[in-house]
């Protein structure tokens, strides 16, 4: 060969070499090329319920005995907090503000509940159904029919149906009174990361919540027995078209919240009493759901997993429930729940009953008075009754007996205050 072959061979092999070599280590480093690709949490956060919660990463304080935290987590927000005292076991990112999806539909439910009475009936009009986003979860509601108002929180609750939330919303005052509203109730939740834009919760520039703000309202409307109801039905009856001569035939709706229902893929966890899933485009997946064991109560919420897993966010919440109940008792918070900000009267924003009266006060029925009952076809497993699921499995879901027919206490730091006073704002959210 050519000393001038061999130079030219040289250099090629000089050139080709490295990045043949290199080739194996792109593939290895692919899982963290990705990682690296995910947003970043901003570095200042918001300190409502503790000033670790505002801190981006991981916040946790593990005692003696405690397990660690589940490995398998990928989601860019997450917290885990007892329901009963607003203690914070543990949260990830708890104040990073993003797309809530459908889970914002919770705030709408606790701020517009009290307003009506369920056996309202309102008859739908065109206008009623105006801008409900193009790709809209929906349950079926037709124009120029009737539905009550139990009607349409089935649908909100179970279909995540986004026709039902512009109908309630219509009987509202209309949308924009409606996000008035909601963004009230927040601030006076506390739940300061949330800006609403869309009551449905579908995408909207500058509509956020955070997990920290999600687990709150979730925790607040859990006070409400009939928020608890719906949250725990798994499947009910929906009407179908009013036909001229003859009887209004219903279909079946499911609820689309895997953990109460079950999905290929995803078993119902024991002891699962809602609360609500949520999927858009900008969102990902988001889920805060509350469950039951051995009396201790915990509230969950995940936001937009990166896992590749089938049913992540759910897979998700199942991991960080399983820790929370084991890790009870053995961890020291770092954080918790703050009360809301206003005595609840029936002045307060979403506060007061649908006759217009007071509501009694947080987690006690008014006297004389007990939680609505749900027809027998409505009732979930988290009631009480075995539900056929995945190939006709019976799962026993019990936890929702314990939560749905509770007194609910407020708990922690809001036990600790008289109602007429209001908890220290963050000034620096």
């Amino acid at each position: 060969m050519s000393v001038s072959k061999r130079a030219a061979w040289a250099v090629a092999a000089g050139v080709l070499l490295p990045l043949l070599v290199s080739v194996p280590a792109a593939h290895a480093d692919g899982k963290k090329d990705e990682k690296e690709k995910q947003p970043k949490p901003p570095a200042i956060m918001s300190t409502v319920g503790g000033a670790l919660l505002g801190k981006p990463g991981t916040q946790v304080r593990l005692g003696p005995g405690a397990p660690v935290l589940p490995k398998e987590l990928s989601a860019r927000s997450w917290i885990v907090a007892d329901a009963e005292n607003g203690q914070v076991l543990a949260a990830h990112n708890a104040h990073w503000r993003l797309a809530p999806a459908s889970t914002l539909k919770m705030l709408f439910a606790d701020t517009l509940l009290p307003k009506f009475g369920r056996t309202q009936n309102h008859l739908v009009t065109p206008q009623d159904l105006a801008g409900i986003g193009a790709g809209s979860s929906l349950v079926g509601i037709k124009e120029k029919q009737s539905y009550s108002v139990h009607d349409l929180w089935l649908g909100v609750f179970l279909r995540s149906g986004n026709d039902a939330v512009h109908v309630l919303s219509a009987m509202n005052n209309g949308v924009p009174q409606t996000v008035k509203d909601m963004n009230e109730h927040a601030a006076e939740l506390q739940a300061l990361d949330t800006h609403v834009v869309s009551p449905d919760g579908y995408d909207a520039p500058g509509q956020v919540s955070s997990a920290y703000d999600l687990t709150l309202i979730a925790r607040n409307g859990m006070q409400k027995p009939e928020f608890r109801e719906y949250a725990a039905t798994a499947r009910a009856a929906f009407p179908g078209e009013q036909k001229p001569g003859k009887k209004r035939e219903t279909f079946e709706i499911q609820n689309t919240n895997r953990l109460l229902t079950g999905d290929l893929g995803v078993a119902p966890y024991q002891g699962i009493a809602g609360v609500k899933n949520g999927n858009t485009t900008h969102a990902g997946s988001t889920f805060t759901g509350v469950a039951e064991r051995n009396g201790k109560v915990l509230l969950v919420t995940v936001m937009n997993p990166s896992s590749k897993e089938q049913h992540a966010v759910y897979k998700e919440t199942t991991r960080l429930l399983d820790w929370g109940f084991a890790a009870a008792g053995k961890v020291t918070p770092v954080g918790e729940l703050v009360p809301p900000t206003t005595a609840r009267t029936g002045t307060g924003a979403g506060t007061g009953t649908a006759d217009g009266g007071s509501a009694p006060a947080p987690g006690k029925e008014a006297p004389g008075t007990s939680p609505a009952p749900v027809a027998a076809e409505e009732r979930s497993g988290g009631v009480g009754i075995a539900l056929g699921v995945a190939g006709g499995v019976l799962v026993l879901l019990a936890g929702a007996v314990f939560l749905v027919n509770r007194r609910w206490p407020l708990g922690g730091a809001a036990g600790r205050r008289r109602p007429s006073e209001a908890a220290p704002r963050d000034v620096n959210p």
